[in-house]
């Protein structure tokens, strides 16, 4: 069987739509062109590639905290899509409840454009959203994750990291943040995505030189903790990126269909309820 053909959850991916929902003041960038994608736009990629599912990131770019447009695609989805929301740092704890009860089961921290400073007063965030039982989801790079590590620790929160922890490819397996990402993975309380080679890879595709990273976070992890993103629709890419080919590279890194099957659909789908 293709891997066209097999089940398939997207858990990294952003809509765009700003004839329905202007992007509001003050965002550090505004999609345009191709990076325009509206929701219906992304069903349409569900046909043509046999998905299933998927979680649907709030991106910083374009609507900052503003979630009205992600709420929308959920909404508009009928169950095929689930949300990671961008709320403030002191956002309540009935504003959260909201938006759980509208499909979002988690909230970002965008520490690569924001810093790690800026989440300096996010405990009280953390311990709402361990009372709701929604997850955090972290993009780092670099050795950011080394001075997050110590809100992540003081809360029992599960945490999600974004595209393989965004390693230096030419600082080897034993840069310091890669280390305790794999640490974290080890300790059984966080799931790693597999998503996001472009933006830490040097090379073009396939990008052979975040291989070995790979290997590495499906070891520490496991299988159990390990899910995929696209990044579709692919903001500011250095090269061209297809939905299609990153699929086979997929394929290609996992050739075993139970180890996709599970990276792709059994994992994502038990973490994150969907079809429930």
């Amino acid at each position: 069987m293709s891997i066209f053909d097999e089940p398939k959850i997207d858990c990294h991916n952003h809509i765009f739509d700003p004839i329905r929902f202007p992007y509001v003041d003050g965002v550090f960038y505004r999609p345009t062109g191709q990076e325009v994608t509206t929701a219906d736009q992304f069903l349409r990629v569900f046909e043509a590639y046999g998905l299933n599912y998927a979680l649907v990131v709030g991106p910083n770019s374009g609507y900052g905290t503003d979630n009205n447009c992600l709420l929308d695609a959920i909404a508009r989805s009928e169950g095929r899509f689930k949300g990671i929301a961008v709320v403030e740092n002191d956002v309540t704890f009935a504003e959260l409840e909201r938006l759980k009860a509208a499909g979002i089961i988690g909230v970002a921290f965008n520490t690569t454009h924001l810093g790690v400073d800026y989440y300096s007063d996010a405990a009280k965030l953390l311990e709402k959203l361990v009372d709701l039982e929604m997850l955090l989801q972290v993009q780092v790079e670099d050795d950011q994750l080394l001075s997050l590590l110590p809100l992540l620790k003081a809360s029992s929160v599960h945490v999600l990291i974004d595209h393989c922890g965004r390693p230096v490819p030419e600082k080897g397996l034993d840069q310091p943040g890669f280390k305790e990402l794999l640490v974290l993975g080890r300790s059984g309380r966080a799931t790693i995505k597999i998503s996001g080679f472009v933006k830490f890879s040097r090379e073009a595709y396939p990008y052979t030189d975040t291989w070995s990273y790979i290997e590495a976070l499906i070891e520490a992890f496991t299988l159990d903790a390990c899910i995929w993103g696209s990044d579709w629709p692919f903001l500011r890419a250095p090269e061209r990126i297809d939905y299609g080919t990153l699929l086979k590279l997929i394929e290609k890194l996992f050739p075993d269909p139970d180890d996709r099957r599970k990276l792709l659909w059994e994992t994502p789908r038990r973490l994150f309820g969907f079809g429930d």
